[in-house]
């Protein structure tokens, strides 16, 4: 058995003192007599125990109540936490653009976000000591999920980022202010943007290069990635029958500035134009951002206080009942 405050366990040893004074000094008399001959004729009294016991019923409450302050608890053991010191920020891109069915998975015809969330997430799973946050933005640029550890939750907020859900363009600037929020005030040995985008900045009132800027005052990392193939792509339509239909649209992404973004904060512009080239994109980046992990121990208690505080409640009930009921005295 530990204590959480044992220093208190000191006040234990005032206790004894504190007694002995308060018994050589005694109490005032209830009843003053001019002369012992006026309770001459009073025989038969017997000392009684209970001017000795009731008092020490009070101090051993007293001293269980010190203990109970002093917070005993029980060890049950240690549970480990293991953080990396890797912040990392994806900023996904949902505008209707990433609809287009240029890319395969599971060796079927796939649109871009599928295969990005697809890749993502198996991503996330090689990095559990990770701190990973998520940005989706289109027209705008919203916190899908905040840095956290918890990799169940934030599974569970990107599978719930489809397109349409923010209105539509591309505002890449946005993006990266939106990520550089969530990492600018953290303490992190590293701290990483990946922004996955298939088109050029058209929205948002940050121009990319000013949030590359404050990126690299802030030493924050970004990993840009062009997602789309090369040429034209099938972008798919409901006709007026309700049937599916393909158009081609061209692939227009400004390679130039995610390359510039890149290199200004000393990350690695990349070009995913198909999905295994997606995947060996989030392998690399994966191999490149590695640390020592950090463990960190938390000991888990029983805590016994109750335990401590409860005798000493009944002690010092009984002590009253005594004093009121079978011990009871003359004022």
């Amino acid at each position: 058995m530990t204590f959480a405050h044992p220093f208190l366990l000191l006040l234990l040893l005032l206790l004894p003192p504190l007694a002995w004074m308060k018994g050589r000094h005694g109490r005032e008399s209830a009843f003053l007599y001019s002369s012992v001959q006026l309770v001459k004729g009073i025989t038969g009294i017997t000392r009684s125990r209970a001017g000795s016991f009731l008092p020490k019923l009070r101090w051993l409450a007293l001293a269980l109540f010190v203990v109970a302050l002093a917070q005993p608890r029980l060890p049950e053991g240690e549970a480990k936490i293991t953080a990396s010191g890797i912040d990392i920020v994806v900023a996904l891109d949902l505008s209707g653009s990433m609809a287009s069915e240029d890319f395969t998975l599971n060796n079927q015809p796939a649109n871009r976000l599928a295969v990005a969330k697809d890749v993502l997430e198996r991503f996330i799973d090689r990095r559990p000591n990770d701190r990973i946050g998520l940005v989706a933005f289109a027209g705008r640029a919203y916190v899908a999920a905040p840095l956290t550890l918890d990799h169940d939750f934030l599974l569970q907020n990107l599978q719930r980022l489809n397109i349409g859900t923010i209105e539509d363009s591309t505002a890449i600037g946005s993006a990266l202010m939106t990520s550089l929020n969530r990492l600018r005030d953290l303490k992190s040995k590293s701290k990483i943007i990946i922004l996955m985008t298939d088109g050029q900045n058209n929205a948002g009132k940050v121009p990319p290069l000013t949030a590359a800027e404050a990126a690299q005052a802030l030493k924050v990392k970004v990993y840009t990635i062009g997602v789309g193939t090369h040429g034209t792509a099938p972008y798919p339509q409901i006709d007026a029958f309700g049937q599916k239909t393909y158009v081609q649209i061209p692939v227009d992404i400004d390679e130039n500035t995610l390359r510039k973004i890149a290199d200004q904060t000393g990350g690695k512009y990349y070009r995913a134009d198909n999905s295994a080239n997606l995947n060996r994109i989030y392998d690399e980046i994966d191999r490149m951002e590695r640390t020592e992990v950090a463990v960190k121990k938390y000991q888990h208690y029983q805590e016994l206080m109750e335990w401590v505080v409860l005798p000493g409640l009944v002690v010092l009930l009984l002590e009253v009942i005594l004093t009121h009921t079978v011990w009871r005295k003359l004022p």
